[in-house]
């Protein structure tokens, strides 16, 4: 049977939001292959090979476009008559054009059917709503790296509150943390909090234990021994448990029990020499819902009730740390950070795999730093899935966050817009980008932050799409401005003054080297040693020449006053919002994380060298200088 044309591929293609062509960084534009585009159809359950397949494909999409569910704006025109039934419970008859003025998630009782309706207000809370300073700045850190009142191999959620305590002392109103999703608890050695099993749960080592036996005071963690020992100490607690009518209820959750239940499979096979991912057990367990997996978790009762007392641990303490930060004069506290995937082989797939972009890793485009573009391993939210469900799984990724958070940082916020996709087996730069409802994703962000008066930071480093960041500012979700990346034309650093004020002004980022860092040259050091490609010491000599002119320029290994200038430049930056790395405020060199790298750098491995940061001078001068100029 005769396959379809490249016209009726193309227009299929683009009805489903891929993109046929994509620009370079370089400014030259690119067209897609069409055996990319049928494998990308064909991963989002569109089968393209015959013209009937495109029929029915076709249908399925049209099928979208009468949705149940709708997201407003405050100030929309309903789409229908009917009876609107507002969240309050309060009813009124409508007719077709009637403005809705009340955010909130509310229904239409029409003629054809109930539509579910999201209205958001104009735009998420601003830091002047949420502090009543017109400027607020507070410190980013890895909680792993912390070091608590008690010596142990990792800190937790315990190190945390003793460090957002430490912190709203010096002024700051915020503490910006890595991510907390569950990772691979049977496999702690798979540590980068951006390739989480669900982003639904939480990473249940970051429980604090009293019975800790770990006496590790190193300046790398060794994740499984360490995991271990904290898993163990745990589990002790655990077998002292008598009960907790708070934890049966939190048990119950659907989504926590089905997490619990994964991950005892996930520990009962690996110490089967299988892997803890389903991808390597047996079929009859790939998948949640079989015999065999309602029988297992008949029989490990105790193991699956563990795994779920490991969650609510983990869930407390961080609740417990977010009430202690605002205790102690945060406006905001906590700022958790959402991972733009997750890893196509773990808990969430296990359980509703239908959810998300099955076959399809998610990446970048090659540009002027990666020139074969980027594949990351992870995958995400299918479209088609998001429209069909109402878009609850955003929504249970997002409610999760801001359950124990007062703000939230997205990662990779330009995918709201649109991801590059790489088709199972194929080259980064063989991928395609799929557009996202952009419109809905952030109105829904936007009607969240609004519910739980939050903060909302969107990440937006790197291609920019036009038109992108104007879209995010307008909705009050606040943008990324870093000291080395904001250049004008010509390539000189452009003055802090003149950045966003709808921003986050910052030195660095965990995947960038630290101030100090940058200006000793310590990641160029490192490429050098990996063979790879990038800046040269003369670039990074031209580089210190624009950001310190002569005659007073410190030499590459005397970096301490290119820090304090460096922070003194975001503490007077126009943005409302200021956060500096720990790193930068004690002066670091090392990256927590070298993208690209997995064994050949210690990413998210890296300890900080003292239990209370602040108390060291250089800290405690500059986070003074922070707090005086943010709060002027």
């Amino acid at each position: 049977m005769a396959g379809i044309s490249d016209e009726t591929l193309g227009a299929l293609a683009a009805k489903a939001g891929l993109l046929a062509t994509w620009q370079h960084a370089d400014g030259s534009m690119h067209h897609v292959t069409p055996e990319t585009l049928r494998a990308a159809l064909c991963t989002l359950r569109l089968p393209c090979e015959t013209e009937q397949d495109s029929r029915e494909s076709q249908n399925r999409l049209n099928a979208h476009q009468q949705r149940s569910f709708l997201t407003l704006d405050v100030g929309d025109r309903l789409p229908a008559a009917g009876r609107l039934v507002l969240e309050s419970g309060e009813a009124h008859d409508v007719v077709p054009g009637t403005a809705i003025d009340a955010p909130g998630y509310h229904r239409l009782e029409t003629a054809n059917g109930v539509v579910r309706l999201a209205v958001a207000p104009a735009a998420a809370p601003n830091v002047h709503a949420l502090t009543g300073c017109a400027k607020a700045w507070g410190p980013a850190v890895q909680i792993y790296s912390l070091r608590g009142a008690r010596e142990a191999a990792f800190g937790d959620v315990a190190a945390l509150t003793r460090f957002a305590k430490s912190a709203a002392r010096t002024g700051a109103h915020l503490v910006a943390i890595n991510p907390v999703h569950a990772l691979f608890v049977a496999d702690p050695s798979r540590c980068s909090p951006y390739a989480p099993s669900t982003r639904e749960t939480l990473n249940p080592l970051y429980a604090s234990s009293d019975r800790d036996g770990e006496a590790d005071s190193g300046d790398l963690i060794d994740w499984p021994s360490a995991a271990a020992a904290r898993i163990d100490a745990l589990q002790a607690d655990y077998r002292a448990f008598s009960g907790d009518p708070d934890f049966d209820r939190f048990a119950q959750d659907a989504v926590v029990a089905d997490h619990a239940l994964f991950d005892a499979l996930s520990m009962h096979f690996t110490r089967r020499g299988l892997t803890a991912d389903w991808s390597g057990w047996p079929a009859a367990f790939q998948q949640s819902g079989t015999d065999d997996v309602r029988r297992f978790a008949e029989e490990h009762r105790d193991a699956v009730r563990f795994q779920a007392y490991l969650q609510w641990r983990a869930s407390e303490g961080l609740r417990g740390a977010q009430a202690a930060a605002e205790a102690a004069g945060m406006a905001i506290g906590l700022v958790a950070d959402l991972a733009v995937g997750l890893h196509p082989y773990g808990s969430h797939s296990w359980s509703r795999r239908a959810e998300l972009l099955d076959g399809l890793t998610l990446g970048a485009p090659p540009d002027i730093f990666q020139a074969d573009g980027q594949g990351w391993g992870i995958t995400g939210f299918s479209p088609t899935a998001l429209a069909e469900t109402g878009f609850e799984p955003f929504l249970r990724t997002v409610r999760k966050a801001l359950g124990f958070a007062g703000g939230v940082r997205v990662d990779h916020a330009l995918g709201l817009e649109r991801l590059w996709l790489i088709p199972q087996g194929a080259e980064p730069r063989d991928g395609v980008y799929l557009k996202q409802p952009f419109d809905d994703l952030v109105r829904l962000l936007v009607l969240e932050a609004h519910r739980h008066r939050a903060l909302v930071i969107a990440e937006d480093l790197g291609t920019v799409p036009d038109g992108f960041r104007d879209k995010m500012q307008a909705r009050h979700l606040l943008g990324m401005r870093l000291t080395t990346f904001e250049r004008d034309a010509e390539g000189n650093f452009v003055d802090p003054a003149e950045w966003t004020p709808a921003a986050v002004a910052m030195t660095s980022t965990h995947d960038l080297i630290p101030i100090a860092g940058w200006w000793a040259g310590t990641d160029i050091g490192w490429r050098q040693r990996l063979g790879r490609t990038g800046e040269s010491e003369a670039d990074r000599s031209a580089d210190r020449a624009c950001f310190w002119p002569e005659p007073d320029r410190p030499a590459p290994d005397e970096p301490a006053p290119v820090v304090d200038k460096a922070i003194a430049q975001v503490a007077r930056a126009a943005c409302e919002l200021a956060i500096v790395p720990v790193e930068d405020l004690i002066g670091q060199t090392e990256a927590p994380n070298m993208p690209g790298t997995i064994d050949e750098h210690p990413n998210w491995r890296r300890r900080l060298p003292q239990a209370d940061i602040f108390s060291g001078a250089a800290a405690a001068r500059r986070a003074d200088l922070l707090s005086k100029e943010r709060h002027r």
